[in-house]
């Protein structure tokens, strides 16, 4: 693509799932028309109904110049956390895609730093692309609106995998009660979670402790 036609482009790059115990974390990296993405409904995801979602996630890969979703699961994010924190996790997935777009345009990112500008030059140096990041970019830029997209519905279906295993596991999310019961029940059963479950969060260990107390007594 020639430098003309890329004026228009920008790029986004969102993550789904960074918080939940349960199945894996979604990084996307969408280019195009900002515009385009706007019309066809590209905005926050978690301002969209699972529906709406579905609809927009096959407009946006229709209409999208570049696009790029990378599942990291939970079994690797539990084997990465042996070595680095979430953050750097994140910064190299972030900085993978960002480096595989042909794209010469802005590159925004959600802040997952509470440093915007820290990030932005962090990644920046990594990709030697045109990097900022934002918090809340996913509200502002429609680019990031279209990733956001494509990693929450990513995540959605690989959850649905899971399901369609383990059984009614909840949203994935610490603060579910489902979810803590289906971790809970599996532990005192002897199953093993490292797999779908986030062994480094406190909430697994947390549980696991509890699980057991009560096999204990």
């Amino acid at each position: 693509m020639d430098s003309d036609s890329q004026k228009t482009m920008t790029c986004g790059v969102d993550e789904a799932g960074r918080g939940p115990v349960i199945g894996p974390m979604v990084v996307s990296i969408v280019c195009g028309d900002p515009e385009v993405f706007r019309r066809i409904g590209a905005r926050d995801s978690k301002a969209l109904t699972p529906q709406s979602r579905e609809k927009i996630f096959m407009k946006i890969i229709e209409n999208s110049s570049f696009h790029l979703i990378k599942v990291i699961t939970a079994s690797e994010l539990n084997s990465l956390m042996d070595r680095i924190n979430l953050n750097r996790i994140e910064e190299e997935a972030y900085s993978e895609l960002i480096s595989k777009s042909p794209m010469e345009c802005e590159h925004y990112v959600d802040s997952f730093d509470v440093d915007e500008n820290r990030l932005s030059l962090k990644l920046s140096g990594m990709t030697g692309k045109r990097v900022v990041c934002r918090h809340k970019a996913d509200a502002i830029y429609p680019a990031v609106s279209a990733a956001s997209i494509l990693s929450k519905v990513t995540r959605d279906r690989e959850i649905e995998k899971l399901r369609k295993i383990h059984g009614n596991l909840g949203s994935g999310y610490p603060a579910d009660p489902v979810t803590r019961d289906f971790i809970l029940a599996s532990l005192r059963k002897g199953i093993d979670l490292t797999e779908i479950v986030r062994t480094h969060w406190k909430t697994y260990r947390d549980i696991l402790s509890e699980s057991r107390k009560t096999t204990l007594f």
